[in-house]
């Protein structure tokens, strides 16, 4: 890359915000941390982090408008990457045990607990990506670390139009497959930890800003 990307850390209040900056910076972006819509909106990239609660999560980005922000600048094919509860929430609907949280809605379906016999699904695991990744360039067979007892287990998008590409989709498998990774033209996701997970972590965020 000439130059560094920037990339703005959405700031709702959520926790691992700090240790995803560091990591986005030694992969080399220029990093802010803000809920500003003009930095929101002007910045290369846009990361969406998340920890705790599905329904939490969505109550504190609609607080400040988040949801409509990340919205506006998919539409305008502006790039946005969600970590592990900032990927759930991107989806229809999060059900935990029974408590239904409607989500952004930017992919269908819902995400809802593991079915394993450990929970929550906390460590080192191997994706399987399919070919022509580009968040998985250059990184297979490598791990990467979970931590988490929610997951979407279902991928139900259709694209029926030959001329639009079809999202690539990682899995994992934690007492059944589970989407660990999704690519969707300016929307990427990972379940996993990109920041936490070592040197693979470091490479994958450098492959998406390469995509920046």
């Amino acid at each position: 890359m000439s130059e560094r990307p920037s990339v703005v850390v959405l700031d709702y209040g959520s926790g691992n915000i700090h240790s995803a900056a560091k990591a986005l910076e030694a992969a080399g972006a220029r990093v802010q941390i803000s809920s500003d819509r003009a930095r929101i909106r002007e910045a290369d990239g846009l990361l969406v982090p998340g920890v705790g609660a599905f329904g939490a999560v969505m109550t504190a980005l609609r607080a400040v408008g988040c949801d409509e922000m990340i919205d506006r600048r998919l539409a305008g094919g502006r790039p946005v990457l969600g970590i592990c509860v900032g990927m759930q929430v991107l989806f229809e609907r999060g059900d935990e045990r029974g408590v239904v949280s409607d989500g952004l809605g930017q992919w269908p379906g819902t995400v809802s607990e593991l079915e394993a016999s450990v929970l929550p699904h906390m460590g080192w695991n191997t994706v399987d990506a399919p070919a022509g990744s580009r968040l998985f360039a250059s990184l297979h067979d490598e791990r990467f670390y979970f931590v988490h007892s929610y997951a979407a287990r279902d991928w139900t998008l259709e694209i029926t139009n030959p001329k639009i590409p079809a999202p690539a989709v990682t899995w994992a498998d934690h007492g059944g497959r589970f989407v660990a990774a999704v690519e969707n033209g300016p929307l990427s996701a990972t379940q996993f930890h990109p920041e936490k997970s070592g040197e693979a972590g470091l490479r994958l965020l450098g492959n998406w800003l390469s995509t920046l």
